[in-house]
């Protein structure tokens, strides 16, 4: 089912993290591809899609950067302080929502590293979504290695039924917030919202995305995202603030 066409729908971007595999001197959101941050072309992506009335994003207490940026002063954007995990970081956004919306409400989680994700991708998130949530994700197409301490082969595992997850990832943000909540007391794991919405029993749909919404992790990974944000210009998917 896809979600109410009636449903108010929220979005929620962790960027607390400080990026240190990318070996660079300011977080990775703040790196520049085609003469924009890598912030503000997330955000922008997300701000055109019109349906979603706040975005929340999660910063650092002594982030210097975020302020800066005119995308942050955009009236549907707000600002809250992070956590020192991603799940935590998801949780203050969560909370800083509930002055305004209901459990009942809709959220997508998004990476603010993931600056290529497309609208139509969103959209097919949206009607793709049963009342358990939903995630973009990826079928492995890759042969899959089980080590050991040594980075020594121990077997190798079949890829049926193994996907990659992606974001945005949705859910209702009443069952997303208990969700992390109890996840967190307990100390359970947690690598992203849908392994929350797992420990309790949920089983979110996945929905197929495009292999360009990358996340810009490791320096190898910034010229990729050039390419294909030029790509994407060329295909007429640049969109601009909405």
């Amino acid at each position: 089912m896809a979600i109410p066409t009636d449903a108010r729908l929220f979005a929620v971007v962790p960027a607390a993290g400080s990026g240190t595999r990318m070996g660079a001197s300011l977080p990775k959101q703040y790196l520049s591809a085609n003469g924009r941050t890598i912030a503000e072309h997330t955000i922008g992506r997300l701000l055109s899609y019109a349906r979603i009335e706040k975005i929340i994003v999660a910063t650092a207490k002594d982030d210097l950067w975020w302020p800066q940026l005119s995308t942050a002063l955009h009236p549907r954007v707000k600002s809250a302080i992070g956590g020192a995990t991603r799940a935590e970081s998801v949780l203050a956004c969560l909370d800083f929502l509930s002055a305004e919306a209901n459990d009942h409400d809709w959220v997508l989680v998004h990476d603010m590293a993931r600056p290529c994700v497309r609208l139509s991708d969103i959209e097919l998130l949206l009607q793709g979504c049963t009342e358990q949530g939903a995630l973009l994700a990826l079928p492995v197409t890759d042969t899959i290695k089980q080590a050991d301490g040594d980075a020594s082969v121990t077997g190798t595992l079949s890829r049926d039924n193994i996907w990659r997850a992606l974001t945005p990832q949705l859910f209702p943000l009443g069952a997303l917030r208990d969700a992390l909540t109890e996840a967190l007391a307990k100390g359970l794991p947690i690598t992203d919202e849908a392994s929350a919405m797992e420990l309790r029993g949920g089983k979110p749909r996945l929905v197929v995305g495009r292999s360009d919404n990358i996340k810009v992790t490791l320096p190898a990974d910034l010229p990729l995202v050039r390419f294909y944000l030029s790509q994407q210009e060329d295909e007429g998917l640049a969109w601009e603030f909405a």
